[in-house]
């Protein structure tokens, strides 16, 4: 007995030509094999969350989640890794089609079939954009820039810094674009409101596509396969369309109609209210996380009423002074001072650039490296502030140089004025005294109000 039974509503033949049966096997098994997880990879991430302690990160990359059979690290270069990946998976729905022919040669159609592989897609989209929409829709992947970010040359960012920095800066706007990709999802959970959704698809993430490509952002792989999967279920409308707006004769809503048994209905209600569950927990966890502990902004509160840009005025090294300049090694040109427990120095030192994206979650602050990922403008420094005592010992935040460590006392003689005292990473003893620079900056200003410079 059929578990879904198909009515045609405008007298078409079922029947397909040899060449859509052949197609719909290809894609029917290339799409099956990213969709179902049968990754064990998938299954070890699933099995390793604390689901006592969850954190919105966790489901977002059971979401996101794609089949590795080459991981990045084995092959390089602009997204290879995962597109070598696809290469295997063609091979794979080639054979598969080919043998799939064969062995059910009779078959004049699959409409039974087209019908759960397009549900399937459905559903894979609509989880994976509602997650994107979230972490958007609480400016979480885009943060707003630190003072230092801002305060470092256009040409030491990464070309992804770039884009992330110019879409962080707006919160605004970040929220507006996670909006459009939760209405996205929740259109494509709707079989009659699917059109609207691949069109918002294609709309918006086909420009993001385009964008993880030309700014290297590393998820043109997941991107590209988002707008892979709003083609094949925009494909069903193709012909009613060219009808409507081509030919201007009457074009019919739907090729079938399902008709569900009692017992898929209650498992089609079932998917639907684990979707929206799914949806509701995400955008707690995610509005939780922004309110109380953005995940790639530290959390430890900086020096207190140090935030701010600072001019090297004095520079002692070895008890010899140094006077300002831009190519010595060891003289301090600038300092930042974040608003969490960030130092920042700026120095014609080498930066060993951080190449990560700083997507991962880390509990340490130390470990937050999303600020001086993918660029080499300024050296980061976490601190720990004994108020007590008045000293600040400092280690390098990147990755690549840890092992620079300062000790130093700090003194503040008046509001705008920092004195730092102690010993630098190569032992040498240092004495640098900082003049806050009151510095404006448009965004904080506004651009409707006059601004006195």
């Amino acid at each position: 007995m059929s578990e879904i039974t198909i009515n045609t509503d405008n007298g078409q033949s079922l029947e397909w030509k040899p060449w859509e049966r052949n197609l719909f096997r290809f894609f029917f098994i290339f799409l099956v094999i990213q969709i179902i997880p049968i990754d064990w990879k998938f299954y070890k991430e699933l099995f390793s969350i604390n689901w006592l302690h969850l954190h919105f990160h966790d489901l977002f990359k059971l979401t996101k989640y794609q089949p590795q059979l080459f991981s990045e690290s084995q092959i390089s270069g602009w997204g290879i890794g995962g597109f070598a990946n696809w290469l295997v998976f063609i091979g794979i729905a080639v054979v598969g089609a080919v043998i799939w022919a064969k062995v059910d040669a009779q078959r004049k159609e699959y409409t039974r079939l087209y019908y759960w592989l397009r549900v399937l897609v459905r559903y894979r989209l609509a989880f994976v954009l509602v997650t994107y929409g979230f972490i958007k829709f609480f400016p979480l992947q885009m943060p707003y820039p630190s003072l230092s970010n801002l305060l470092t040359n256009y040409g030491d960012y990464f070309a992804w810094k770039i884009y992330f920095q110019t879409v962080g800066i707006v919160p605004k706007y970040e929220s507006f674009l996670g909006f459009v990709e939760i209405l996205a999802a929740f259109l494509l959970f709707n079989r009659k409101t699917v059109t609207f959704g691949v069109g918002l698809i294609f709309g918006f993430l086909g420009n993001v596509a385009v964008a993880n490509g030309f700014y290297d952002i590393g998820e043109q792989v997941l991107s590209t396969f988002i707008v892979l999967l709003a083609t094949f279920l925009f494909v069903y409308d193709i012909p009613r369309l060219y009808n409507l707006l081509i030919k201007e004769t009457p074009a019919y809503a739907n090729k079938f109609i399902p008709h569900f048994t009692v017992r898929l209905g209650k498992a089609r209600k079932g998917l639907k209210i684990a979707f929206l569950a799914f949806a509701v927990l995400f955008a707690y966890k995610a509005y939780d996380n922004y309110t109380n502990d953005p995940y790639k902004i530290p959390r430890t509160p900086g020096l207190s009423k140090a935030f701010g840009y600072y001019n090297v005025k004095e520079f002692v090294l070895n008890k010899d002074t140094i006077p300002y300049s831009k190519t010595d090694s060891n003289r301090w040109q600038d300092v930042v001072f974040e608003k969490w427990s960030t130092l920042t120095i700026k120095v014609n030192r080498p930066v060993k650039i951080d190449l990560s994206s700083g997507e991962e979650v880390h509990e340490k602050d130390i470990d937050r490296n999303y600020e001086l990922a993918g660029y080499s403008g300024r050296h980061y420094f976490y601190y720990d502030a004994d108020t007590v005592n008045h000293t600040l010992s400092l280690q390098n935040k990147n990755k690549n140089q840890r092992n620079e460590k300062l000790q130093l006392k700090y003194e503040r003689p008046n509001d705008s004025t920092i004195v730092l005292s102690g010993i630098n990473e190569n032992r040498d003893s240092i004495h640098v005294v900082l003049a806050k620079i009151n510095k404006k900056y448009m965004m904080f200003e506004g651009r409707r109000k006059p601004v006195k410079i």
